[in-house]
């Protein structure tokens, strides 16, 4: 048996031990690449499938007509207009869209809503032409103002009431594109507005005036007459007191009115202790307070600096109140308080009464110049309907602004609220 030398079989061993790491290697490399050699087979067979469908999808753009888009001069155009402007598409989908189309009630959620308009979108769209129309829409409820809120009201169990204006608009639809509509929104809303609270301006104070000119015309007449008693003389003669009593008390009103329309400057000649105000017109009423049989309570900080005119903010604290008065029942009583907001940045006077309320369909219009409700009592009937709307005009004038809660049996808040002076 041949004997094998020692270095042989150190040769050997180590030829097999090459082997085996040989043989792992490859076993590692293999077990590696296994899945991606895996994932190279299968996208070849699904190569053929996806280079028919992109080779489809390039037919396809070529087959059809390019969409239709604003392009940066359009879109330039649009935006420099002063005109409220909406882009549809052929699918009614909203492309573009001005702010003030969602708050005049013509698009949500990239939708148009009004029917009206969609209908004359259809059209243009379909033959290409071009229309013009009036429109009326309601504000939506989220663009709604509130006419007031009040924590103290809220925890009173008071409702609030939201109020939505209509809006008048002039609309132009055309075609700009061969799938893109064009809607251009003129809002004449203000002058609408303006026009008609002039001509009840106008009718309103022609009334007032006409109510004394009759009463002396029936003087006169009695004056005149040889067979009149005096005890007719004398009812004349009221009546002529009473209309010149109530045509002064407008004049006054009037020229408040007027002057509340003048924004005021805020400057170190003009700061006022809003507190101070606030007792002074509750002490001008005094006498009204006792006719009527209600306590008027006043509380609150002291002093409350603001800027303002003295005379503006007294009046309309005293229209507050004196509202406040005439409509609580007799026996009740009404609470004033001056403070500041949570942030200290403005100084809050609020009038609470647990009288008869504003029905509903009254808050809306309540600051409008005379306006009446439809709450009136025997203390109210000669109202003339310019207090509430001095107070609003004298918060805007003091860049504040007022509001109201109430319900009907439950009594109103009135809460002025003017920036606090520096």
């Amino acid at each position: 048996m041949p004997q094998f030398q020692p270095s042989v079989w150190i040769f050997v061993v180590f030829a097999l031990l090459a082997l085996a790491a040989l043989a792992g290697i490859g076993f590692f490399i293999a077990d590696r690449l296994q899945p991606v050699i895996m994932n190279a087979l299968r996208s070849n067979d699904r190569l053929p499938s996806l280079q028919s469908r992109r080779r489809g999808a390039r037919r396809r753009q070529e087959d059809d007509e390019p969409a239709d888009d604003l392009d940066d001069s359009t879109q330039l155009v649009l935006s420099m207009l002063s005109l409220a402007s909406v882009v549809v598409d052929d699918q009614d989908e909203v492309v573009r869209a001005n702010p003030a189309a969602y708050r005049l009630g013509l698009v949500r959620d990239d939708t148009l809503i009004e029917p009206t308009l969609l209908d004359a979108v259809h059209k243009v769209m379909k033959d290409g032409s071009r229309c013009s129309f009036d429109l009326e829409t309601q504000t939506p409820e989220q663009f709604m103002t509130m006419n007031g809120f009040d924590a103290a009201a809220a925890d009173d169990g008071l409702t609030a009431e939201a109020s939505s204006r209509p809006n008048w608009l002039k609309v132009t639809v055309g075609r700009i594109g061969d799938h893109l509509v064009l809607v251009l929104i003129n809002d004449v809303s203000e002058s609408i507005r303006f026009a008609q609270i002039r001509d009840s301006f106008i009718s309103n104070v022609s009334e007032q005036l006409l109510q004394p000119t009759r009463a002396l015309e029936r003087l006169a007449d009695s004056l005149e007459s040889a067979d009149v008693s005096h005890e007719q003389l004398s009812n004349h003669a009221r009546q002529v007191r009473h209309s010149c009593v109530r045509l002064d008390r407008m004049i006054s009103d009037l020229l408040m009115l007027i002057k509340a329309q003048e924004p005021v400057t805020a400057s170190e000649a003009n700061r006022c202790d809003l507190f101070s105000q606030v007792s002074g017109a509750v002490d001008d009423l005094a006498g009204t307070a006792r006719d009527a049989g209600v306590q008027v309570r006043v509380g609150g900080k002291s002093p409350v600096m603001i800027h303002g005119e003295a005379d503006q903010i007294r009046m309309a604290v005293r229209k507050m109140v004196e509202n406040a008065i005439v409509y609580s029942h007799p026996g009740g009583a009404v609470g004033v308080s001056v403070a500041l907001s949570s942030d200290g940045k403005n100084a809050v006077v609020r009038v609470i009464d647990h009288g008869e309320g504003v029905p509903k369909a009254d808050l809306p219009r309540i600051f409008e110049r005379f306006y009446r409700g439809s709450n009136q009592n025997e203390r109210t009937t000669d109202g003339i309907g310019l207090g509430l709307a001095i107070v609003k005009h004298a918060a805007l004038a003091h860049h504040g602004d007022v509001t109201v809660w109430s319900a009907p049996g439950q009594g109103s808040t009135f809460t002025l609220s003017l920036p606090v002076g520096d």
